[in-house]
């Protein structure tokens, strides 16, 4: 009898731990009862936001990804450096990440409505989400109930750069649980991205070295962005990787890569490597396939090493950690 009593403690134990909310996954709608108008707030900012700025979805796409591939997807890019620590913002591969006021303006009207209840790390979800769709990506549910983190710091930034072969953004991808697929879908957000002269001169001039332009990019493509890139250099001017519907959430930026009009180094290489190419060449092939994978990948990626439950806090300043 009292081994019985033992096990039937034990089932008891188990089903308190995993129906507590320190296990619960992500949920649609995790805020419906404690902020219910929360996902309507963030959908209403950034949309006022796009009204003026149409480069905020490729703005958001890439902070989501940095912050996703650094600890996980807990707002520890949104942490500002102090004296005494260099916090992520501070890398260099976050030197072009932006749009920070944008989240800190969401974060200051959820805070008048649902004080200390919706994370900054569901903010940048949530912002990238309605921002897609604003240039017409798919509309997706996007799972919520992320906590915030407490460590943010620049020397732990480490993601995949855009002079990466394909090998190594791969390892990069499936060490956070994401496969060449998703790595492949992932980046056809480039389709409403920008880069800088910076990132590509070498491709423009001194290709690894060789001392003349990377051969593999298409002649017109070469001239054009040579000319962009060479007319103020010291303005480092910004550079659409999508050259024909910036703005638009399409395929397009596959078919690109088809006829040498990658402008990074990376995207072009996809195109080329045994490894993704025949990915390339199906989401040149099917927008509609293309669309749905991304909402799918997204929805993967935003799911990185999450906190949930009493881990990590409910920043009320996206910038700062509280203070206990």
């Amino acid at each position: 009898m009292e081994s019985f009593h033992k096990y039937t403690n034990v089932i008891a134990f188990l089903f308190l731990f995993f129906s507590s909310p320190l296990t619960l996954a992500l949920q649609v709608g995790f805020y419906s009862k404690t902020c219910p108008n929360a996902e309507t707030i963030v959908q209403q900012v950034v949309q006022q936001r796009f009204a003026a700025d149409k480069s905020v979805a490729a703005a958001l796409l890439r902070m989501h990804f940095h912050d996703c591939f650094v600890r996980g997807c807990d707002a520890s890019i949104l942490i500002d450096s102090t004296s005494t620590n260099q916090a992520e913002k501070a890398s260099g591969a976050n030197g072009s990440v932006r749009e920070f006021a944008l989240i800190d303006q969401i974060k200051a009207k959820l805070e008048q409505s649902c004080p200390q209840t919706v994370s900054c790390a569901d903010i940048i979800t949530l912002a990238t989400r309605d921002s897609v769709a604003l240039v017409g990506g798919p509309k997706y549910n996007v799972p919520t109930g992320r906590r915030d983190g407490l460590i943010s710091k620049s020397n732990e930034v480490n993601v995949p750069g855009p002079s990466s072969t394909v090998s190594q953004a791969q390892q990069s991808f499936k060490i956070k649980g994401l496969t060449i697929n998703d790595m492949v879908v992932l980046l056809g957000g480039h389709t409403v991205g920008i880069t800088h002269c910076s990132f590509i001169s070498d491709r423009l001039t001194n290709f690894q070295g060789t001392g003349a332009p990377d051969p593999t990019m298409n002649k017109t493509l070469l001239t054009q962005l040579k000319g962009t890139c060479g007319a103020n250099p010291s303005a480092d001017p910004s550079i659409f990787l999508d050259q024909k519907t910036p703005f638009v959430f399409d395929n397009e930026y596959y078919n690109q890569l088809k006829s040498n009009n990658g402008v990074l180094q990376i995207d072009q290489e996809l195109a080329v490597d045994p490894l993704s190419s025949t990915l390339v060449n199906n989401m040149a092939a099917n927008n509609a396939g293309f669309v749905q994978n991304f909402a799918k990948a997204m929805v993967k990626m935003g799911g990185i090493q999450v906190l949930q439950g009493t881990a990590g806090e409910i920043r009320t300043n996206c910038r700062v950690f509280n203070k206990n």
